[in-house]
């Protein structure tokens, strides 16, 4: 496998990973909102640190990948 190929395999692997989470996490956002017996403050106490922390690593891998593609 080349480079090139590779840099694109774990882009695409990130990409579709991140795009996994993301949507399992706003559904699970979803049905707690509706859900009657949870405080909708605590949903976004728990979730908004681990958006931020799942999409910051993602953004920096694959940025990483295309800068050192370029090299």
């Amino acid at each position: 496998m080349t480079k090139e190929k590779l840099s694109v395999f774990v882009t695409m692997i990130a990409t579709i990973t991140l795009s996994i989470i993301l949507l399992s996490m706003v559904f699970v956002m979803l049905v707690g909102l509706f859900h009657d017996n949870i405080d909708n403050a605590k949903i976004f106490e728990a979730i908004t640190p681990a958006f931020q922390t799942i999409v910051g690593g993602f953004i920096g891998l694959i940025t990483g990948i295309k800068i050192g593609e370029k090299e």
